[in-house]
């Protein structure tokens, strides 16, 4: 199964993880499904009473996955900012804040140049801007960037300490890193050191796999719906398992603890003197 298999290799051999992500999701890149915006696993409250995100119309079908970005990206409040997503994918998390979060520009970076003509022939917003680009070697300049969105998209890369040492170098000082990504169980320990040892500053973690799986559970009948209606039969299994559809197995790693899914705050250390610091969202 192409979710657990790599994931079993990080320790084994990262650059064949890498090369078999890069070819799976060049291939789902040549899926031209317009409502197909978003490919992270979502986000739900575990909270009944919990007042739902306001969402336009247009959005509502992708409610769980933009809940992902607003619980990663609303930790900082972006507005008039400069903010980078590494790892756009279908490039739905980047438009979503942009028109919704008020970032002064927002970049979406992706390795695969069909993902990025995608995104910019689908997200068509002012301040919105996509370029083609490697997570471990970004073709951007240094400081360049107040805030770093990454959003389950690292577990595919050879290295995590290069792409950790590429936010650091392309935010300013006193900039923030979002992250939220799904581990083993196993490798989770070694991310955590990995972020500690990144020279930026950690100023919140959670273990978000319980909001993660309610998410997948809530929202499986809607996935399942749109493989079934664009997916050629005999990758239906496939793909069921890579989204996690209720009932597979990548599914049910996450309800038994075999997978993790965690997200960190990080900030870039200040020079000098300690000017005005950007602005952390405060809890309700």
């Amino acid at each position: 199964m192409l979710i657990r298999a790599a994931m079993r290799l990080i320790e084994l051999s990262p650059q064949f993880r890498r090369f078999l992500w890069r070819r799976w999701y060049e291939f789902l890149a040549g899926y031209q499904v317009s409502d197909w915006g978003f490919m992270n696993y979502g986000y739900s409250s575990l909270l009944t009473n919990e007042p739902g995100l306001r969402l336009q119309a247009d959005d509502e079908p992708n409610r769980f996955s933009i809940q992902l970005y607003h619980h990663v990206a609303s930790a900082v409040v972006l507005q008039g900012l400069d903010v980078l997503e590494v790892g756009c994918g279908r490039g739905g998390g980047a438009s979503f804040v942009n028109r919704y979060l008020g970032p002064k520009r927002m970049t979406g970076v992706d390795f695969s140049a069909r993902a990025v003509r995608f995104c910019r022939d689908h997200h068509r917003v002012e301040g919105l801007s996509f370029v083609c680009g490697e997570a471990e070697s970004l073709p951007l300049d240094d400081a360049s960037f107040d805030v770093v969105i990454n959003i389950e998209s690292s577990h595919c890369y050879g290295s995590m300490p290069a792409f950790l040492g590429q936010v650091k170098r392309v935010l300013r000082p006193g900039g923030y890193f979002l992250f939220a990504d799904l581990r083993s169980a196993v490798d989770r320990d070694g991310l955590h050191q990995q972020i500690l040892d990144s020279g930026m500053t950690p100023l919140d973690q959670q273990d978000i796999t319980a909001n993660v799986a309610e998410a997948l559970r809530r929202d499986s009948a809607r996935k399942l719906a749109l493989i079934e209606q664009n997916v050629n039969m005999r990758l239906l299994k496939t793909f069921r398992q890579f989204a996690a559809i209720e009932g597979s197995e990548t599914y049910n790693a996450f309800r038994n603890g075999s997978f993790a899914y965690v997200h960190y705050l990080l900030q870039k250390p200040l020079r000098g003197m300690t000017p005005a610091p950007l602005h952390l969202c405060t809890p309700d």
